[in-house]
């Protein structure tokens, strides 16, 4: 990569998971429009690249551009599988309108769930006044289990803990039981994903 060429490197990033695939050897089945072919071979150097080396690569004028990208794809990767993306969320969420039901599956039960304890402290447990369109319908890691929403099963619902973990187990959980609408919101921690529903 040339000095200032920070666009080759945003679409190098963007398709690292496609590029992984191909260091690896892992067929792609996805329809996607890039055929695997026509990856230059260059891509491969991304994957092994320290983040001091790119920057070093495409040289200082496009350093600040490189560490967004990189902040940014830091924020993707640490994201909990399962975990909807914001566009996705948004989306869900003015198609559902009132009929939009949020279930926040934490436990306030420190001894249980310590973990809870700092989400908690960003955005309280839905009441009669707080989170109208939220119930409190706590995941138990040990049972695997949870209480089942009382609303009709293609009811739009948006799942949460604290950043997605439980979020996803709920949600899987609730499709099991024949809920048929259901997307893994994350949860306080995911503050992207967050601001699209955490006020229901």
């Amino acid at each position: 990569l040339s000095s200032g060429r920070s666009g080759d490197l945003r679409r190098l990033l963007q398709s690292l998971s496609l590029a992984t695939c191909i260091h690896v050897g892992i067929p792609n089945k996805s329809k996607s429009k890039y055929p695997l072919q026509i990856w230059p071979p260059s891509i491969y150097m991304i994957l092994g690249a320290t983040r001091r080396s790119v920057l070093a690569a495409v040289g200082r004028s496009s350093s600040s551009t490189t560490s967004r990208i990189f902040h940014t794809s830091t924020i993707m990767s640490e994201r909990k599988a399962g975990v909807a993306s914001p566009e996705e969320l948004k989306a869900f969420v003015a198609s559902a309108g009132s009929r939009l039901v949020v279930v926040d599956t934490r436990n306030p039960d420190a001894s249980v769930e310590p973990g809870d304890q700092k989400s908690l402290a960003v955005a309280g447990l839905p009441s009669d006044s707080y989170r109208s369109q939220a119930r409190h319908l706590i995941y138990d890691r040990k049972t695997k289990t949870m209480p089942l929403p009382e609303v009709a099963k293609d009811t739009p619902i948006i799942t949460h803990c604290g950043g997605g973990g439980r979020g996803q187990k709920a949600k899987e959980y609730l499709e099991a039981n024949g809920f048929t609408n259901v997307l893994n919101g994350g949860g306080p921690k995911e503050t992207d994903c967050w601001a699209e529903f955490g006020d229901k």
